[in-house]
Formats: structure tokens, C-alpha cells, sequence
């Protein structure tokens, strides 16, 4: 049975980040193999996973919208496609979801796509999904069984806003999650307490508040990837700090 894991956000607030850490964080911890599932329309996973991606989904569906080889099953050979999806890591595996670049209807192939890719999350004891911030793809494509749900801002009443509001679209869509936790993220020291309070007005389970790190700026200037930062790092220290409380136990 895997323990999934999803992250949510609107644009800018740090979420990709913070997955990549997660997956750090359980590799360190030994709950091996973990699978990263790149959810996010705008997929960048790899980058800060320091991976590369020659193979997505989305453009398995592409393909098999216009045919499969004569001989060759849609069944097999999505498959096929699956397996050629997945890049394997030290500790974990990454796949890339994508989306469909063409019009038309996508139901079969994600039907298929559902089948194949719910076996393949049964091989691993823990799975990050890195979503974007609308959570259809968690409802249409991945699993409906989400243990924690990790919804993250930036240091804004706005962002927490729309925290509020996929909260609340997760419940719109019936999607099944144990616990949904709240993080803010790149904050600066002067505002913890006035955040705290705006996320209680919006009755947020703030779980954690990671302050702004001048080395992933640093790190992402030179294109290197965040997975690789130190545990000195300020914000590696935070995260770690909420992923063992909210990880407690397991």
C-alpha cells in the first residue's frame, strides 16, 4: 500500500521546491523506493531533481490517439509507454505526466492510463506528487487516494487566498484525503505572526512556515538542482523540521 503525498500551489510560491525536498528528505530517511509524479502542466520536477525527461505521458496519449503498431494492443502498448516513462534515480523514480498538445477526446487513453499507472504506484511505499493548482489531475489521471495533502503559499494574502480556495476545490471534486496541511513559504523573519493570522482566518492547518533561502536563488541562477542542497540550508532545515512532524510515526 503506498502512502502518497500531494503538493499544491498557485504559481511562484516555492511548491516544486519544496516536492523536490520531500523526496530528498524520504530517500535520507530510507522510505525507498519513492515515486515523483510531475502533475504540474508546467512540469520542472526534473530540473530540480537534476534529472532529464525524454519521455511523458501526455505524449503517450498523443501517440496513441493516432495509432498503435499493427500486431500491437492500445493495452500493451501503453504499457509499454508507461515503463518508457519513468526515470530511474538513487532512491527514487520520476515520471512525467505532461498534457495532451492536440483537441479531441482523451477518455480511452486516460482510462488506460489510470489502469497502468494505479499498478505502477503499487510498487513503491511512498509517492510525491507534484501537482499544479487546480487538482484535476490527481482526480483524473493519478489516484484518488491522497494520504497529505501539502498546499503551499508564498508570503502573501493572495496566495493564501487561493490556498483556501484548492482547499476547498478538493472537497468540490470528492477527492479522498486523510490530511491536508498548509505551508508557507518564503517568508521573511518580520512576518510569521501577521501570516499565522491570515491563515487562520481562512482556517488553514498551517503547519509550518520556511523562511526566504538566498541559496536556492543561488542554486537556480546557475542552474543547479535544490535537490543537492545542504542540510545547513535555512530552508532545507525548516522543511525537514515539518515533514518529520507531519510525518510522524510513519
Amino acid at each position: 500500500m503506498s502512502f502518497t503525498i500531494g503538493l499544491a500551489g498557485k504559481g511562484g510560491t516555492g511548491k516544486t521546491t519544496i516536492a523536490g525536498l520531500l523526496i530528498k528528505y524520504l530517500v535520507e530517511k530510507g522510505k525507498t523506493p519513492v515515486l515523483a509524479v510531475d502533475a504540474d502542466s508546467n512540469s520542472n520536477l526534473n530540473e530540480v531533481l537534476g534529472l532529464k525527461v525524454t519521455e511523458t505521458l501526455g505524449a503517450a496519449r498523443e501517440e496513441m490517439k493516432k495509432g498503435v503498431a499493427t500486431g500491437m494492443t492500445k493495452d500493451v502498448f501503453m504499457e509499454m509507454k508507461l515503463e518508457e516513462s519513468v526515470v530511474e534515480a538513487k532512491g527514487f523514480d520520476l515520471i512525467v505526466m505532461g498534457r495532451p498538445e492536440g483537441t479531441g477526446c482523451y477518455c480511452a487513453a486516460n482510462t488506460l492510463l489510470t489502469q497502468y499507472l494505479q499498478r505502477l504506484i503499487g510498487n513503491y511505499p511512498f509517492v510525491v506528487i507534484d501537482n499544479e493548482a487546480g487538482m484535476e489531475h490527481i482526480s483524473r489521471l493519478t489516484t484518488k487516494d491522497v494520504e497529505i495533502l501539502l498546499i503551499v503559499s508564498d508570503a502573501s494574502r493572495r496566495g493564501i487566498l487561493s490556498a483556501a480556495r484548492i482547499s476547498q476545490l478538493t472537497d468540490e471534486l470528492g477527492l479522498k484525503i486523510d490530511k491536508k496541511c498548509f505551508i508557507i513559504n518564503q517568508t521573511k523573519d518580520n512576518e510569521r505572526s501577521e501570516l499565522e493570522k491570515v491563515a487562520a482566518e481562512y482556517k488553514l492547518n498551517l503547519v509550518g512556515i520556511i523562511p526566504e533561502d538566498s541559496k536556492i536563488r543561488d542554486f537556480d541562477l546557475k542552474g543547479r538542482p535544490t535537490i543537492e542542497l545542504d542540510r545547513e540550508s535555512k530552508s532545507v532545515t525548516a522543511a525537514y523540521e515539518i515533514f518529520d512532524e507531519i510525518l510522524k510515526g510513519i
